[in-house]
């Protein structure tokens, strides 16, 4: 997974060549980045090639999306003519019951309530899956991605 240069951090292959020789081989290995950009802007092909990269080195990987469907992840993938054996993907996705005005909180801001069942959600998944690599959309997938 990881390459040592001499006295450097080791490094983990994003999976994109260009990106990679960039780097100088990859990202340090156990940070947490954060890519932004507008919709369309390639976060998810990004992340997906992440992963991908982890899967073809036999890593655990998973996917945790706030927005899109496993079902739009997938067809994503497909787009780009990429298999997801071997990615788990984790979908904590607001339900339709959750988004009625009935469903609001008086006492707590939603903030406070939601950011906790995210959590123990992604938690959980982790802690499940046990993963080398995860992608973690963890704002609004239009605008960020942390991988």
């Amino acid at each position: 997974m990881t390459e040592t240069v001499a006295g450097n951090p080791p490094l983990v292959a994003t999976g994109v060549e260009g990106l990679d020789d960039i780097l100088r081989g990859g990202l340090t290995a156990n940070r947490l980045y954060l890519v932004e950009g507008n919709p369309g802007s390639g976060k998810t092909t990004l992340a997906l090639q992440f992963l991908l990269q982890g899967v073809r080195r036999g890593e655990r990987c998973l996917f945790v999306t706030l927005s899109e469907s496993e079902e739009e992840l997938r067809a994503t993938a497909e787009s780009h003519g990429w298999p997801l054996e071997g990615i788990t993907v984790v979908e904590v996705i607001a339900s339709e019951e959750s988004l009625k005005p009935d469903a609001r909180y008086t006492m707590y801001h939603p903030s406070e309530v939601e950011l906790g069942k995210t959590t123990r959600k992604v938690l959980e998944a982790v802690e499940r899956v046990k993963p080398r690599r995860s992608r973690n959309s963890v704002m609004n997938a239009s605008s960020s991605c942390a991988i």
